[in-house]
């Protein structure tokens, strides 16, 4: 299959396959295996943060930084498009009693520091509490610049907010901007980290954030029935992917940009140069039937997912070669 629905349906390597066979185990709910325990060790000096927590996806590592910062009645504020608010079930408030606000998406990915002071409530028994600022990087594809994290970390000391970041794909963003990770995650309180997307790990994210924080993420994760037992094998590869593929993102970015510049040669096909990383975003003409035409693409082994704007995502089992495969077979039925 050559899959562009996301990120998300890579496959471990037989490097990585053999890592995860040979990891010593134990119980993690003792804290007793020794490869969740050296992963967390290492993400969290990888990172610069004093404490790591292993989590078996990114909506529960999300979900547990939002447990963790605010209290039941208590509120975050975040974007319109963000992951943690629209993609995630209603989980903060679901099940942590957070009151999200969210706030318009600039057309960049970010947030408008002025409409954020708007939102935020009044000390008034009458309004929720706001807690905290979560921001993406990436998001849509997008990578908010440094300089704007920096503005971020200014505003909520100003405010006494917390500041969390949604990091699914932040070595997308480091990458792209050819800094260290660190230069992204030293402006935030909390960060998650996915392994299981543009890192090619089958399963997990990790949660970033002090002792204290993470003390009480590990609590909730218990709560939420997300204490897992012999997880080593899992973490072992979530490792390996740390170690061994971030600098080969870059690889997925040119991949990106070769296929939205085939996009744009199609006819009926649009494509905005301007938005980077993995993510191309194809308009079309309202002619073309998409949803029939990803039903005969999907019989010939090529996997897109419908909608009416065309989200495309290059990983690490995607070459120029399946990408050419696919402009064939696309052109075929338009």
């Amino acid at each position: 299959m050559i899959d562009f629905r996301s990120d998300t349906v890579t496959k471990p390597s037989k490097a990585m396959r053999d890592v995860m066979y040979s990891a010593p185990v134990g119980d993690d709910v003792y804290g007793d295996d020794p490869s969740v325990n050296q992963l967390e060790a290492y993400a969290s000096e990888r990172f610069s943060f004093e404490a790591a927590l292993y989590c078996s996806s990114g909506t529960q590592a999300n979900l547990l930084a939002l447990m963790a910062h605010c209290e039941r009645g208590d509120e975050y504020i975040c974007g319109q498009n963000a992951h943690n608010y629209k993609f995630e079930g209603g989980g903060a408030a679901v099940l942590g009693s957070i009151q999200p606000q969210p706030i318009e998406n600039e057309p960049d990915g970010s947030l408008c520091f002025d409409k954020i002071a708007a939102a935020i409530k009044p000390n008034d028994s009458h309004f929720a509490n706001t807690r905290l600022l979560s921001l993406e990087n990436t998001i849509g594809g997008k990578v908010l610049p440094l300089s704007y994290l920096a503005k971020a970390r200014h505003f909520v000391n100003e405010h006494s907010l917390a500041l969390h970041l949604d990091g699914a794909r932040a070595f997308n963003a480091a990458v792209e901007l050819n800094v260290d990770i660190t230069d992204i995650t030293q402006h935030f309180d909390s960060v998650s980290i996915c392994l299981s997307k543009g890192l090619g790990a089958p399963v997990g994210s990790l949660l970033l954030g002090t002792k204290a924080l993470i003390t009480k993420a590990r609590r909730w994760r218990k709560v939420l029935g997300g204490g897992m037992r012999q997880a080593g094998m899992l973490a072992a590869a979530g490792q390996y992917a740390l170690e061994n593929n971030v600098s080969r993102l870059k690889d997925d970015h040119a991949n990106a940009r070769y296929l939205a510049s085939k996009l744009n040669e199609l006819n009926g096909f649009s494509v905005d140069m301007s938005n980077t990383t993995n993510m191309v975003y194809a308009r079309y003409s309202s002619e073309l039937n998409i949803a029939h035409i990803s039903e005969q693409l999907a019989q010939q082994g090529i996997l897109i997912s419908p909608s009416k704007q065309l989200r495309l995502v290059t990983h690490l089992d995607i070459n120029q070669d399946d990408i050419d495969t696919f402009i064939r077979a696309l052109a075929a039925h338009i």
